[in-house]
This record gives C-alpha cells, sequence and structure tokens, in this order.
C-alpha cells in the first residue's frame, strides 16, 4: 500500500519555510495527510541548510528522532545540505532518499516508487546549474505571518559562503506572479508577509528566459514592492534580509512613506573593518555600510535596523575585532545576529591563512552577544510609554499573547478575549527580564 501521510522538519532560513510549506501543500492535493513531526508519519522531509558546521549534526539527529517515531517510514532528505553533499547523506543510516536543488520539488513523484534503502539511500542530486528555474513558494500554517519567496540563489561569491553552490545562480519570480501569490495568502486571513530570498536586493534576474539568450533583468526590487504596496488584505508586508549595497536610497524613502511596509530592516554588515571585508569579498565597505544606516535613521527615526556579523574569519586579528565591535557600537542599529565563523568545505574562506582558534572566536561573538542585548534594550526604551500597533500571535504562555510592533519591538500582552491574529494599538510599559516589553491596552 502506498504511504498515506507525511510530515516535514525544516532546518535553517525562511526561505526554506516557504518552501516547505510549498511541497507540504503538493502532498494535501495529492490525497497525503500532513502530520506535525511529533506526531509520526509514513514519510519524514527533512529540508537541511548549510550555513553552519553543524549541518551534517542536525540532519542526524532529526533522522534518528524520526525513526524512533515510526522505524518503518521512509525518510527523505532535501534542500541545501542534500545539495552540497549528496553522498555523505544518503549513507546516514534509515536515510532513504536524498534530493537536490532542483529535484525536491519534485519529491512527489519519487514517493510512489520509494523503497526502504538497504544499504544507503537513493540519491537524486544533478550539477547546481540545473537549479536555473525560480519555483514559487509560500509559507502557511500560521495565520498571521506567511513568507513568501520572490528570489533565489545568488551570482555574488563571498568567500565564506556555500549558498550558491547550494542554490545556483540568481533568479526571481515575476511581479506579477509575486502579487498573485500575496493575493492567495491574503485571501486565507493571513495579516503579514515576509519577503523572503537568498540575494533579495538582486530581485529581477533571471525573470525572463529567451531561448538562446541570457535571462534580462527586467525589474528591480523597487518596482516589487511598490506593487505589492497595492495588495489589499494584506496589512504588513516586512523585508527579510538585504544587501547594503542593494539598498538603495529609493528603497528606504519608499518604506519610509509606505502604508504597509513596516519600519524594519535587516542588513548583513559581517566585518566593520575593512581588510576583512575585502577578504570576504563583500561588495562594500564600512563607510557604506554606515550611509546607509544614516539614510535609514534620518527618514524613520523609529526603525529597527537589524546586523548580521561574522567573528573569527580567517586573518581577523584582535585589533581587526575590536574595530568591528567600535564600529558597531557607535552605529544606531537595534540588535544582532552574531555569527561565529566554521570553516565551509569548497569556499575560499577555508583555504586562507591566519586561523582564529576556536575559543578566541567563541570569545568574541560572546563580547558581540551582550553588545547586541545591549542595543535592543536599548531601543526598545525609545518606545517605553509610547502607543504602537501590535500583530498578536499565540504565546507559550497560556495568559497571553506575544506579538510585534510594526518597527520589531517583541512584547507579552494579557490574553482577555479572542484577539488572535488581530492588529491593536498598545502601550509599550516595561521591559521584562527576559528582553520582552510588556504591553497594555488602549
Amino acid at each position: 500500500m502506498s504511504p498515506r501521510s507525511v510530515a516535514f522538519y525544516t532546518l535553517g532560513c525562511k526561505l526554506n519555510y516557504s518552501e516547505t510549506s510549498s511541497i507540504a501543500r503538493l502532498f494535501e492535493d495529492a490525497g497525503y495527510a500532513v502530520n506535525k513531526f511529533a506526531e509520526g508519519a509514513d514519510i519524514y522531509v527533512i529540508n537541511t541548510c548549510s550555513v553552519t558546521e553543524f549541518a551534517d549534526r542536525k540532519c542526524r539527529k532529526t533522522v534518528r528522532q524520526a525513526l524512533r517515531k515510526t522505524p518503518d517510514s521512509f525518510v527523505v532528505v532535501i534542500g541545501c545540505y542534500a545539495q552540497l553533499k549528496p553522498k555523505e547523506i544518503s549513507e546516514i543510516p534509515g536515510v532513504d532518499l536524498v534530493l537536490g536543488a532542483s529535484e525536491k520539488f519534485n519529491l512527489l513523484q519519487y514517493v510512489d516508487n520509494l523503497a526502504k534503502a538497504t544499504d544507503k539511500g537513493l540519491v537524486k542530486a544533478g550539477a547546481v546549474s540545473d537549479a536555473n528555474e525560480f519555483v514559487n513558494a509560500f509559507s502557511f500554517g500560521d495565520r498571521t505571518r506567511s513568507f513568501l519567496k520572490v528570489q533565489d540563489g545568488c551570482d555574488y561569491k563571498c568567500s565564506f559562503c556555500t549558498i550558491p553552490l547550494a542554490r545556483g545562480k540568481s533568479r526571481s519570480d515575476t511581479i506579477e506572479n509575486a502579487v498573485a501569490n500575496a493575493h492567495k495568502i491574503a485571501e486565507k486571513g493571513v495579516r503579514e508577509i515576509v519577503l523572503t530570498g537568498v540575494n533579495l536586493g538582486d530581485f529581477g534576474n533571471g525573470t525572463a528566459v529567451i531561448e538562446g539568450t541570457k535571462p534580462k533583468k527586467e525589474a528591480m526590487f523597487i518596482d516589487l514592492i511598490r506593487e505589492l504596496d497595492l495588495v489589499e488584505g494584506i496589512d504588513r508586508f516586512r523585508i527579510s534580509s538585504i544587501e547594503p549595497n542593494l539598498l538603495t536610497n529609493e528603497v528606504i524613502e519608499f518604506v519610509a512613506q509606505s502604508n504597509r511596509f513596516v519600519p524594519h530592516f535587516h542588513v548583513p554588515l559581517q566585518s566593520g573593518n575593512n581588510k576583512q571585508l575585502k577578504a570576504m569579498r563583500r561588495r562594500y565597505k564600512r563607510e557604506l555600510y554606515a550611509d546607509r544606516v544614516r539614510q535609514i535613521k534620518t527618514a524613520m527615526p523609529h526603525c529597527c535596523i537589524g546586523v548580521d556579523v561574522i567573528v573569527g574569519f580567517p586573518g581577523e586579528t584582535n585589533d581587526d575585532f575590536l574595530e568591528t565591535y567600535q564600529f558597531v557600537n557607535e552605529l544606531d542599529v537595534s540588535y544582532l545576529h552574531v555569527f561565529t565563523y566554521s570553516e565551509r568545505a569548497n569556499t575560499l574562506a577555508a583555504e586562507m591563512g591566519e586561523v582564529v582558534p576556536i575559543e578566541e572566536r567563541r570569545r568574541r561573538n560572546e563580547m558581540l552577544r551582550i553588545l547586541s542585548e545591549k542595543k535592543r534594550r536599548h531601543f526598545y526604551t525609545q518606545f517605553l510609554g509610547s502607543t504602537r500597533t501590535v500583530l498578536l500571535e499565540e504565546s507559550k504562555e497560556k495568559d497571553h499573547y506575544s506579538g510585534f510592533t510594526d518597527n520589531y519591538v517583541k512584547v507579552k500582552f494579557p490574553k482577555k478575549e479572542n484577539q488572535l491574529n488581530t492588529l491593536i494599538p498598545v502601550t509599550l510599559h516595561s521591559i521584562l527580564e527576559n528582553g520582552t516589553v510588556e504591553a497594555l491596552q488602549l
């Protein structure tokens, strides 16, 4: 008998979540029951990430968890790690099928003839150059928010990054289709859409493929957000992450006057030291980054700005790190995502000398994490006593909702009636011990 239930587990970024959700809908449409991972299923699908050194460990752990729950189930591994290391994954005990970047969206076609692996799993992973078409995706399940994929792949060649090897060249949805998907999401009652992609600001690449020619860039990111801003039924659009060299004044000014795009940018920095930025093959200097922050704060003083930073990159001396620390400390930003550099196979950085000891990488990470908490608390403090609109979501605490303001202040709100998935004005009262802001209804 063919398997009739499936469960998904997603590792990694918002883009992975949008793709998992879209693949799950294909199974639903084919008559499968889509179960929660903990409930057990005939098929487990693990969507992997390759960004950190823990990809292999997390994948193995998740496979073991699946088989403990349902020992006779089929286990399929897809995603970035599956594209980069298909042979390694196929040798993990219990894995039956490994699908690469261009094969994962055809998963449904493989499962009818799926057989339990006796030695190692079946691998269907072509060259990453085969992943040259854009496959649209968006997430459901959380009624308050949806992740809408509008771009995939990356043409940048940052020396530490494996994403171009895992996802291929930059390519995008059309504006017309992205808007159509936003309307579908609105029809489900979702209030907020988060735009996702590998290199979101590079939107427009690969939207028009004419036989015998290279893809032509038909539109820009600014054109996309102008059209999405007109979509009725969606109260908020949030930009997940955008490179500083692609965050134009035009985009900043548009978000500042938009009714639907919220005042929140996440802008990767990676290092506040120009020598390191050059070694990382980033496409800007620290001076440009500082200018982007100034432009945002001039247009929107209340805007939340998140920052990605990598510590312990090869050749980063203590003085280099302290320069980054001081640079970030002086920037008017709101929080940090701190990554400890880890060597990734087939990257230029992995071949560089002057390796920073692991313990020193961890020490630098901790310093920036503490700085991040100070930055976040300072940002939150500026809005205490003010009124902001919050989108209410379920909380782990039964007597409270959680939620975010438009400018990404996380709040805790007393539950009095059924207000889930509603936007309400609240007063930001005080910062709690866990860093969340207690909010009171007006």
